[in-house]
């Protein structure tokens, strides 16, 4: 009897451009790495970038023929993405002088989700290696990624986790930083302002920390920790932000635009997104504004993006349009890639959207990553955001 095929399809948020091969079912979950080097955060204003081989007949053929655009990440490797909604889609690998390689990136995967008529296939997508681990400083994303695959029947952790290069760099522990090493998460930092850039630095700005000064109502914004200043960081699993950014869980943080600034020069930022997109179309364009653009992805919906390396910057909508949320992946803070000095983390709490998995093979993973992220902050002792907090006062009122 032949073995089982479905059809694997590679999608940009658009649409322009879709990419279709034939897998065997036994295939899946397809194995794949994340990458949190600070260039790909960077580049996906992601906690990192997750890819999977490509497994075209045609050896990649018609991804590299295509009209995809290209960016320049290293000597070797190009990023193809789309230029009209940013989707980065496919990494192109030139190892020396062989045939070029092609790896797709997670979050553009689609495949039918019927398509397992016998249930034997639960995951599209396993993490195997999470790499790159020491550009985060803290950690990064790695607290609820490294124990999601559970262990081997000899016991050794099924995920790897490396300092650098999988393969090639030192293997690391599963408590490679201890929570007991991590700073206090009430602290409340000195510092002013991070920098906000994306990979190519065609888009550098600043988001400035939320401060009394700023209020022109009694109240402090739904995404402001009052006690703290510090932004909510959430987790989205949202299929839109998924495309838009290739990665199947993204991380925001949220400010007021008033918070946020060109690098250098500081104000002059526009105060809203209606503002901002009239700004990017104006024909005396301010030069600050650098490769940042935006796609309108749904209706009253801004997705705003570097167009020259395909970072994700800010999402911003009509319903909210003095309100943004910031890629997590773009901050430079310099406490690590969490940035906890700016950032008030919703560890535990429920994903955003999550909705858009339910039924899905990528429910596993998303509720693996709550319930991960939910362990790791009970073991920290770090506390419930704000707003989980709020949320569940309001539950407990309306119950």
């Amino acid at each position: 009897m032949a073995e089982p095929m479905v059809e694997l399809t590679a999608q940009c948020l658009c649409k322009k451009y879709t990419f279709k091969t034939n897998i065997a079912l036994s295939s899946l979950p397809l194995k794949a790495v994340t990458c949190h080097c600070t260039s790909c955060r960077h580049m996906t204003g992601a906690m990192y970038s997750s890819d999977a081989s490509w497994p075209a007949d045609d050896a990649g053929e018609e991804i590299m023929n295509s009209t995809l655009q290209s960016y320049v990440f290293s000597e070797r490797v190009k990023v193809r993405f789309c230029g009209t909604c940013s989707s980065p889609m496919f990494w192109e690998w030139q190892p020396g002088t062989s045939r070029p390689k092609i790896s797709v990136f997670t979050g553009v995967l689609l495949v039918d989700d019927n398509a397992d008529v016998n249930g034997s296939v639960k995951d599209l997508v396993k993490i195997t290696d999470v790499m790159f681990v020491d550009d985060t400083l803290d950690g990064g994303a790695a607290p609820w990624l490294r124990n999601l695959n559970g262990v081997n029947g000899d016991g050794t952790k099924a995920m790897r986790l490396w300092k650098g290069q999988k393969h090639e760099s030192e293997e690391l522990p599963h408590d490679w930083l201890p929570p007991a090493s991590l700073p206090d998460a009430s602290t409340k930092s000195k510092l002013d302002q991070v920098p906000v850039r994306c990979r190519c630095k065609g888009v550098d700005l600043t988001m400035r920390r939320w401060s009394p000064d700023l209020k022109d109502e009694d109240t402090t914004p739904w995404i402001i920790d009052p006690d703290t200043n510090k932004g909510l960081g959430s987790f989205d699993a949202c299929d839109s932000c998924r495309i838009a950014s290739g990665v199947d869980v993204f991380n925001w943080t949220f400010v007021d635009f008033r918070q946020v600034g060109f690098a250098g020069t500081g104000g002059e930022f526009p105060l809203s997104s209606n503002e901002l997109k009239a700004a990017l179309s104006a024909q005396n364009r301010d030069s600050r504004f650098g490769t940042l653009t935006y796609y309108l992805s749904s209706p009253g919906v801004q997705r705003f993006f570097c167009s020259r390396c395909s970072a994700c910057v800010f999402y911003a909508s009509d319903a909210r349009p003095h309100l943004a949320d910031v890629a997590l992946g773009l901050l430079e803070a310099p406490d690590g890639a969490r940035a906890e000095d700016f950032v008030s983390w919703n560890f535990g709490g429920d994903m955003a959207w999550r909705t858009d998995v339910v039924g899905s093979l990528r429910e596993g993973l998303v509720r693996s990553i709550e319930s991960e992220a939910e362990a790791w902050r009970v073991e920290r002792g770090y506390p419930k955001s704000f707003y989980r907090v709020r949320k569940e006062k309001t539950q407990a009122t309306s119950g």
